[in-house]
């Protein structure tokens, strides 16, 4: 098999559905942009939906598709953390199962990394994105964006979208710093980048809200904690 350039990751837990759609798409986008040289990476997180068994399935008659299964439940950071560890290509990437971010920006994500880029993020918050979804979700996105980039020192717009590329080497130099373990990673990948002098293409996508996806209380003050801990850390660390 030629060697593997991209390591794509698809992060999963209770998703047996939507990895139907997401494997045979992965897939033939991927062999558009890297033919042969990549691997799809299922990073599987304690998964009780049959989620586990379909990627073993699939497996058998794809060797690109791999399972990285974990018996109990890791957490989003933590399960990437874990795929990105073991994943053979340079560049190294994510997304939504859901397919949430249309597929379709794959090439430009991996090209920005290609290009010379350190990581590479869509993003839903700049003028020329395309997006769908409920005001509630909006009006918190927006605010937590703004909070990041108010607190935090943020440049970019989109902290959260679940859409990036990363140069591997550069990337698993930074993990040891990180401490998020679920939801926060990304932000937190991305803050800390930033301060690493890290060089970080944001570009604008197509994006379209998933089903029962919902905005509580509750994720409105864990999400200003999560912000206020990480500027702490830093201010302790001194950057």
């Amino acid at each position: 098999m030629p060697e593997i350039e991209v390591s794509a990751v698809l992060p999963v837990y209770n998703d047996r559905a939507a990895l139907e759609v997401a494997i045979p798409r992965s897939l033939e986008t991927l062999e558009a942009i890297a033919p042969g040289g990549f691997e799809l990476i299922v990073a599987e997180d304690g998964s009780t939906d049959g989620s586990t068994e379909f990627v073993r399935e699939y497996e058998t008659g794809e060797p690109r598709v791999r399972l990285m299964h974990s018996d109990e439940r890791l957490g989003r950071g933590r399960a990437l953390n874990r795929a990105f560890a073991g994943a053979k290509g340079s560049i190294v990437c994510y997304y939504d199962v859901d397919l949430a971010t249309d597929i379709q920006h794959l090439p430009e994500l991996v090209g920005a990394i290609r290009e010379g880029y350190d990581i590479a993020t869509g993003s839903r918050l700049l003028p020329e994105s395309d997006i769908t979804r409920s005001g509630g979700r909006e009006i918190a996105s927006r605010g937590y964006n703004l909070l990041v980039r108010t607190v935090l020192g943020s440049s970019l717009h989109d902290h959260q979208c679940g859409f990036k590329g990363f140069r591997r080497d550069r990337l698993l130099a930074l993990l040891p710093t990180v401490t998020a373990d679920h939801w926060f990673w990304d932000t937190e990948v991305l803050v800390r980048a930033q301060k690493s002098g890290y060089r970080i293409q944001e570009f604008p996508v197509r994006w379209r809200q998933g089903p029962g996806t919902t905005v509580r209380r509750k994720d409105v003050i864990e999400m200003g904690s999560a912000v206020m801990r990480l500027w702490w850390h830093l201010h302790v660390e001194k950057g």
